[in-house]
């Protein structure tokens, strides 16, 4: 693993895009699409990756990585571009793979904008989504796929996809896709590939296990670094307030209204806490938008469209929306959770301050979270000042105001049962109010302390008990069942059977 090469000084850098010299249809799209001045990762990844190298990139996100690969690849691919219509003039011969559906979705948006005035064909699969319309554009051939991991291998072993003429591999958020569980499909994916190629591997930040997939897959690579590994962007400004989780909402609220804010993301830590977040926010007056991992891919593509059209002011999203997710113009991030994983910090405050704008990035920090704000302080390595917020009484706290509105509509219903049972009962029943809470109280009967007058009784009851007279005869069941004995010769050795009334009369014979 080498350095930057010599020749390529920052002094020697090209810092324009017009320096590059790139092919004609390249550059027309670039010029379109208002590119002028190279971004740091982009002036020395690009002339390396002209070159033939290996490249490890690491650059803060949102400095412009996918132009920095893109445009390369196509530049060196411009030799194998045809017009036939066979798929056989069109194989794979450029790979790139990416951890989320989103980002899938927005490089390869990127690559069809660049090479839109070339005959180079591309195409993105990735899971969501009905197989059979990614069968159809596969089978009539491409030359760059952009993928994710898991509905490649789908492709592959639905022989979808050949990837036996591969000459560039690029792994994009290469962090991400080892966070997340990928390294044992990235294995299998790239057994497929032919040895002889170039791999790109592009993250905004380095750990150990990046460094050993880059020794394991790469060949001599050439490592770019435009910034302090692991470093947050100085264009975003950064607080990290003291909260309860019960008043997160009220500084939420808070904080827009004292900085004029109309667009955010809202970072939360679980999928269920993203929805009902989002409906609280919505109750609550703010046009609020979800994305997480349990919604449909139509679901999620729809919620991103309309937060980049400005139809929503909020967009409540789980780390689904944290890595590579370029949206212009975004204000601001709240991470109204603490983030577990020290490194997803660094990138949900990317999505605000790109392209070198200013942002604002905004922690909540509950009693709970203190470890997780040191594991943030030892990875970005810089002191983290944990500030008190002083809430406004003009701003509404969303908890108290709650309990305000249930406590009127409780003081209203207790007026009006008070009114029914003055009319209708009185002395009966009324209700006290005593700071916010309402008891009903029975008015108590007045007691009569006068003997009551005895009641009139049978004089059949006050008679002794009189004994039944012994000439009373035997109870008929009793006669009977002595006659039907009779009739029987019985063993003087057997003993009767206790005599017992029956319900019904025994029939006769």
């Amino acid at each position: 693993m080498t350095d930057l090469t010599t020749d390529l000084t920052p002094e020697t850098l090209p810092m324009a895009f017009a320096q590059l010299q790139l092919a004609a249809p390249l550059a027309r799209a670039v010029a379109e699409m208002g590119y002028e001045s190279m971004t740091p990762i982009q002036a020395q990844a690009i002339p390396v990756v002209l070159q033939g190298h290996d490249v490890m990139g690491a650059a803060q996100t949102g400095t412009g990585k996918t132009a920095a690969f893109a445009l390369p690849l196509l530049q060196r691919l411009l030799k194998h571009e045809s017009a036939s219509t066979s798929p056989a003039r069109h194989p794979v011969r450029a790979l790139v793979l990416l951890p989320t559906r989103e980002l899938a979705d927005q490089v390869a948006q990127a690559i069809k904008s660049y090479a839109k005035y070339t005959q180079l064909r591309s195409a993105v699969v990735f899971g969501g989504m009905d197989m059979k319309p990614q069968t159809i554009e596969l089978k009539k051939g491409v030359e760059i796929l952009v993928a994710t991991p898991g509905r490649l291998l789908d492709h592959i072993e639905a022989k979808n996809a050949v990837l036996n003429q591969v000459e560039y591999v690029v792994l994009d958020e290469a962090d991400r896709m080892l966070d997340i569980g990928f390294l044992p499909d990235l294995q299998r994916i790239l057994s497929y590939l032919p040895k002889q190629r170039t791999t790109l591997l592009f993250s905004a930040t380095f750990s150990p296990e990046i460094k050993r997939l880059a020794g394991s897959y790469l060949q001599d690579p050439i490592t770019i670094e435009v910034a302090r590994s692991n470093a947050t962007a100085s264009t975003v400004e950064q607080h990290f307030y003291s909260v309860g989780d019960d008043d997160k909402r009220h500084a939420l609220h808070q904080i827009l209204k004292q900085r004029g804010m109309k667009q955010a993301f809202v970072f939360v830590n679980s999928k269920l806490g993203c929805a009902r977040l989002a409906r609280s926010l919505e109750r609550e007056g703010l046009k609020t938008t979800a994305l997480h991992g349990d919604k449909s891919q139509d679901e999620r593509l729809k919620a991103l469209d309309s937060f980049k059209k400005g139809e929503v002011d909020l967009l409540v999203c789980t780390d689904v929306a944290a890595r590579g997710l370029d949206i212009k113009d975004v204000p601001a991030v709240f991470n109204f959770d603490v983030p577990f994983n020290a490194e997803d910090y660094i990138h949900r405050i990317g999505r605000t301050g790109r392209a070198g704008a200013a942002g604002l990035a905004v922690t909540f920090v509950s009693k709970s979270d203190v470890r997780l704000v040191g594991e943030i302080e030892k990875l970005t390595k810089t002191k983290i000042d944990i500030e008190a917020i002083e809430f406004e009484e003009d701003v509404p706290d969303i908890r108290k105001q709650g309990r305000i509105n249930d406590g009127r509509r409780m003081y209203a219903e207790g007026a009006q049962d008070d009114s029914r049972h003055n009319q209708h009962r009185a002395g009966g029943m009324r209700d006290v109010a005593h700071e916010g809470q309402f008891a009903r109280q029975d008015r108590a009967p007045r007691r009569d302390f006068t003997r009551p007058t005895p009641a009139s009784r049978d004089p059949f009851f006050d008679k002794p008990y009189e004994a039944a007279p012994e000439t009373a005869s035997a109870p008929s069941w009793e006669a009977s069942t002595a006659v039907r004995g009779a009739a029987r010769s019985i063993s003087a050795n057997i003993k009767p059977k206790r005599r017992v009334a029956a319900l019904f009369k025994a029939i006769e014979a």
